[in-house]
């Protein structure tokens, strides 16, 4: 086992609307995916719901700019004021923790994005945060802003839905995980699918290079070796 593959092993693949794990939340997945120029949509749940993961995903896929809170006020309100640059979507995560700055620069995006609407430089807002809009810890015209289109709640996942979607991955490298490895991960690890996910790539490669069956002992070897190494800045 060396070093730069533990350092590999537990950071999330790029995430992908197709890999998004579903369970109640059909309808924000199909907004997300039907999203068009010209209208905006704002995701709310807790941690773990999945809304990174959608907005993420849906930047990836547009080639658009994405950002999260501690947003960069100055790139934001650049995005609002420079009509010369051409936008298909933005996705601004984290909208409750934005700075008073950067609440000013969403606000002025929305204005750009309100007046664009309709004209062959219209553009989709994707935005995100922890509550629904009237709950925010924002100045009112930008929390009125939140609501003005589409707005949709996303439900956590089960953890029969995480169990099932774990057990999807797995079957896809060949893997069996067992109920007890399995119970162990969605007892103790990480809620967000994509940490999970990522845990069983990892031990599939830790289980391969260690020439051992996958079990709760190699699990918690694997952890233990990987938060022995140096965080890297």
């Amino acid at each position: 086992m060396t070093q730069q593959l533990l350092l590999d092993i537990l950071p999330a693949s790029p995430p992908t609307l197709d890999g998004f794990v579903i369970g109640a939340n059909r309808a924000s997945l199909r907004a997300v995916r039907e999203l068009a120029p010209g209208r905006a949509l704002y995701l709310w749940g807790g941690a773990g719901s999945g809304r990174s993961h959608l907005l993420r995903a849906s930047a990836l896929a547009h080639e658009a700019p994405y950002f999260a809170a501690p947003a960069h006020a100055g790139e934001l309100r650049a995005l609002a004021t420079d009509e010369d640059r051409r936008l298909l979507l933005v996705a601004i995560d984290d909208v409750g923790e934005l700075a008073a700055e950067a609440q000013a620069a969403l606000f002025a995006l929305y204005n750009r994005w309100r007046t664009a609407a309709g004209t062959p430089e219209a553009f989709a807002l994707l935005l995100a945060g922890d509550r629904a809009p009237m709950a925010m810890a924002l100045r009112e015209d930008l929390r009125t802003r939140l609501g003005w289109d589409l707005v949709y709640r996303l439900e956590q996942l089960s953890d029969q839905d995480r169990a099932a979607a774990l057990r999807e991955r797995a079957q896809a490298r060949g893997l069996r995980l067992s109920d007890e490895v399995l119970g162990w991960i969605l007892t103790h690890y990480d809620r967000d699918m994509g940490r999970l996910a990522a845990l069983v790539d990892a031990l599939d490669r830790y289980s391969l290079a260690r020439h051992r069956p996958i079990t709760l002992p190699l699990l918690k070897d694997l952890l233990a070796d990987a938060q022995q190494l140096p965080r890297t800045p």
